[in-house]
């Protein structure tokens, strides 16, 4: 970015927002906007819309030079690939786009934040590599979380799912990704609760009965929501002295990426934007 054009935008702003379907939940904009704080763009805004995937084209090429990007979330994160002119090969590995940034010449160009965010949470955590892992659920979500583990994960990553649909399609993006997986099915999913790492995707309430099975000596939990938190898994894990990352983890590492490539400044203020999320999250809980 030059200085005339970080001049032009810190005066008139610009324009970024998430959609989704629902998506009166989500943190984003509280992040985001907490990143404009911290960096002084004092013009740029971030909102919220509810888009449905029929809506999804329309919103796309409504976009004029204002906007700077969107963050996507479900059921969006695959709708947006045809609308696309570029995807990153990260995204194109997973065929999910979390991040959209419109260039200065219009093009659009979408990206995979969870990814890196999710390393990158673990990492913060100190978990830089791991013998083996397990991951609990078979959703979009999993699949990122196979993407991830791809880079931190030594050995064999087990993913614990309902159906054989399910297990097929989960062994097809670890031959995809060159992650080895195994699968095994939901009723045996406490034996997951042994893996030095466990990646729990499932929806809120899913994982709740695994809450009991906890070992006495548990290794790492990443557990994907932040709301409500702490999840009954989360509080047994911690109970029995294991580690555990948050779904609000995820949210900010990922949010921190798409506030650099949105803004062109880097690196993102993470310490202003968990600050802010963490501060959301209590007022909601209180």
């Amino acid at each position: 970015m030059t200085d005339q054009q970080d001049q032009r935008e810190h005066r008139h702003g610009r324009r970024a927002a998430v959609l989704g379907s629902p998506i009166a939940h989500s943190l984003s904009p509280v992040l985001h906007r907490a990143a404009y704080a911290e960096l002084g763009l004092t013009g740029w805004t971030y909102d919220r819309f509810e888009v449905t995937e029929d809506r999804l084209p329309g919103f796309v090429d409504s976009l004029d030079a204002g906007w700077a990007g969107l963050s996507l979330t479900m059921p969006l994160k695959r709708a947006v690939l045809p609308l696309l002119d570029e995807v990153s090969d990260t995204a194109a590995a997973v065929e999910a786009v979390n991040t959209v940034v419109r260039t200065a010449d219009g093009r659009l160009l979408g990206d995979n934040t969870d990814i890196p965010g999710m390393v990158a949470a673990l990492r913060e955590r100190g978990v830089e590599r791991v013998a083996s892992a397990a991951v609990l659920g078979a959703g979009a979500t999993a699949s990122a979380a196979l993407a991830a583990l791809g880079r931190i994960c030594a050995g064999e990553v087990t993913v614990y799912v309902r159906s054989a649909a399910r297990a097929a399609e989960m062994r097809g993006w670890g031959e995809r990704l060159g992650v080895p997986v195994r699968t095994a099915d939901w009723a045996d999913a406490a034996a997951a609760l042994t893996a030095p790492l466990v990646v729990a995707t499932t929806p809120a309430g899913t994982a709740d009965v695994l809450a009991d099975a906890v070992p006495s000596a548990p290794g790492t939990l990443f557990d994907v929501l932040y709301e409500p938190w702490p999840t009954p898994l989360a509080a047994a894990w911690a109970e029995r002295g294991g580690a555990v990352i948050g779904g609000l983890d995820l949210l900010i590492h990922q949010a921190v990426l798409q506030v650099e490539q949105m803004t062109g400044r880097a690196p993102g203020p993470l310490a202003a934007m968990r600050a802010a999320g963490e501060s959301a999250l209590a007022a909601r809980t209180a």
